[in-house]
């Protein structure tokens, strides 16, 4: 809490702030942090592995194989999230599921399955989207703006 907050509030309000703050428990941010690279890295490693199986195995290149992994990773990770696996993955690993790919497919898996009672119109589509709204307009805006930067330098001459 900030300075300016801590002065507008009341004695016996600063009071329990101290106490809230005394009883707060320590978080094990080192363990966190191998967790979360450990479980990262596995994720990318399972990644990686599927990535050779379609170059070995479907006779993909490496620059196309990249889209069916994904399409592999996202649809496991929606998979496990609707049997409630990745929530368990995911408390013991906590930001290592945050890999944009299956943390993303995480987030829209679980708000639809949170919102189903309300309908599959009003409830899983009109919410499923609230989260992930953002970060899927923000990604078309920056390449809306990275290729309009990239054209110009075309045309001026450059690149």
């Amino acid at each position: 809490m900030s300075n300016k907050k801590k002065k507008k509030l009341t004695p016996a309000q600063q009071q329990y702030q101290k106490l809230a703050q005394e009883k707060e428990p320590q978080r094990a941010v080192l363990r966190n942090c191998i967790r979360a690279f450990i479980s990262g890295g596995i994720i990318c490693t399972i990644g990686q592995a599927i990535q050779y199986i379609f170059i070995k195995y479907f006779h993909f290149s490496e620059a196309t194989a990249g889209n069916p992994t994904s399409a592999v990773v996202i649809i496991a990770t929606v998979l496990l999230t609707g049997f409630g696996v990745f929530d368990h993955i995911a408390q013991w690993a906590g930001a290592g599921t945050a890999i944009p790919v299956t943390g993303f497919a995480n987030s829209i898996a679980s708000t639809a399955i949170e919102h189903k009672s309300e309908g599959y119109v009003l409830g899983v589509g009109g919410n499923m989207f609230k989260l992930a709204g953002s970060v899927i307009t923000f990604g078309v805006f920056s390449a809306f703006i990275v290729g309009i930067i990239k054209i110009t330098f075309k045309w001026l001459g450059g690149m």
